[in-house]
């Protein structure tokens, strides 16, 4: 182990608003980062889980989105968690790895001997004390955490082989057209303050190639297409690939949960992970309720204070229920998420589906997706103020801001 005065500090990767178009329409009005899990905004689980890092500095996120977007969440947490948490906004898509290196001398400020690096948009139990023991044991400038998947899904991630007696990264590719392991990438990362150096090295061999070689207009042209600018470093591709087998990269593998959240049927599914997942860590999150003074819960259950919900409904397992949402008489909901101001009125069924902020579903109405998550039309969303009228069905459909369903639909997207 290292010695007590050494200092962490963790980045966690936001991403902005160049990417996350899958999450719409519940991306059209908060970052993707924001969106409510389980109760609570979708950055709070890592960062949450960095409060567990022994000799934790700083927690840094880094992205796209305007600094104004994250003021008031940044301020609040770095006040709950008693850790700074300071939000820096890239000029321009510098990639994974050159986004960690473009903020450098802040990151090392403290003077860190190991740096965490997380994407926001994966959802796990982030065991990251765990991890940092391992990297410590291996002594390599990195480690990473990976999960055994089916063969069927590992193409759509990074997979890699690690010999079973060291753990030493021997062989990684990103998304390969061919079979290569059942051991994918998590996205969660550990680094010594080494990683900068190879970071360099990839922009200054880049650089060095592009003043080398004199070529014709043609092609400069063709090759144009193909370079990356020197300040663009990619994680997976140009450090990873190139470190593996070299005694510098260690893995650390998960048992547990773990899950990509590209498109808002994933943050459902990921929503009910950490409602599971609370049950060991925060228990006092989770509802309790037996149907005479408070409503009927099974399962799973997040009420946010404020929220209303009334006696005779029943909710769970899987519901997680945001601010000042009421839920009347009689209503009943299954595996889904409510977020702010929501009305459910009485004897409404809301399943397998996202109730956008403000939307109102009628007496009677069911509104309810078939729980595939990974289908288009697998959930049921509706966007920011939709009235769901009394006696409406809605199934497997989406449904944009601010309109009033009077008639059933069924797989249909509403603009």
């Amino acid at each position: 182990m290292g010695s007590s005065d050494e200092k962490v500090v963790a980045v966690i990767m936001v991403g902005g608003p160049t990417k996350g178009t899958r999450f719409r329409p519940l991306s059209l009005n908060i970052p993707k980062p924001l969106f409510p899990l389980a109760g609570h905004p979708m950055v709070h689980h890592p960062i949450n889980a960095c409060k567990r890092i022994p000799n934790l500095a700083q927690i840094y996120l880094v992205g796209f989105y305007e600094e104004r977007e994250f003021a008031l969440y940044v301020s609040s947490i770095s006040n709950e968690l008693r850790v700074p948490v300071r939000y820096l906004k890239e000029d321009k898509p510098h990639g994974s790895a050159g986004g960690l290196y473009k903020f450098r001398d802040l990151i090392m400020e403290d003077s860190p001997s190991h740096i965490f690096l997380l994407n926001c948009d994966v959802c796990c139990s982030f065991p990251l004390p765990e991890m940092l023991e391992a990297h410590r044991s291996y002594g390599g400038i990195g480690t990473i955490l990976v999960i055994k998947v089916s063969a069927e899904s590992a193409s759509q991630f990074g997979e890699l082989v690690a010999d079973p007696v060291t753990n030493e990264l021997l062989h990684y590719t990103e998304k390969p057209e061919t079979f290569v392991s059942d051991r994918i990438n998590c996205g969660v990362y550990i680094f010594t303050p080494e990683i900068f150096t190879a970071i360099q090295d990839v922009s200054t061999q880049r650089k060095d190639r592009a003043n080398l070689r004199r070529m014709s207009s043609f092609e400069a042209l063709q090759s144009a297409t193909r370079s990356l600018p020197a300040d663009f470093v990619r994680l997976d591709q140009d450090i990873l690939s190139p470190l593996a087998g070299k005694k510098k990269l260690y893995t650390y593998e998960t048992m547990d949960y773990w899950e990509q959240i590209k498109t808002p049927g994933m943050s459902l599914k990921c929503s009910a992970l950490y409602l599971g997942h609370y049950r060991h860590t925060s228990p006092h999150l989770l509802a309790i309720g037996d149907g005479t003074k408070s409503a009927t819960i099974i399962g799973d259950v997040y009420i946010h204070p404020s929220a209303k919900v009334h006696p005779t409904a029943k909710l769970g397992p899987n519901v997680s229920i945001s601010a000042n949402a009421r839920v009347g008489p009689g209503a009943r909901l299954i595996s889904c998420i409510l977020l702010d101001d929501v009305e459910v009125k009485e004897n409404g069924v809301v399943i397998h589906s996202i109730v956008g902020w403000k939307s109102s579903i009628g007496r009677w109405s069911r509104v309810q997706g078939g729980g595939d998550y990974n289908a288009k039309l697998g959930i049921t969303i509706l966007g920011e103020s939709v009235a769901v009228e009394d006696e409406v069905v809605v199934i497997n459909s989406i449904v944009l801001p601010n309109k009033t369903l009077n008639i059933s639909v069924q797989e249909e997207i509403i603009l």
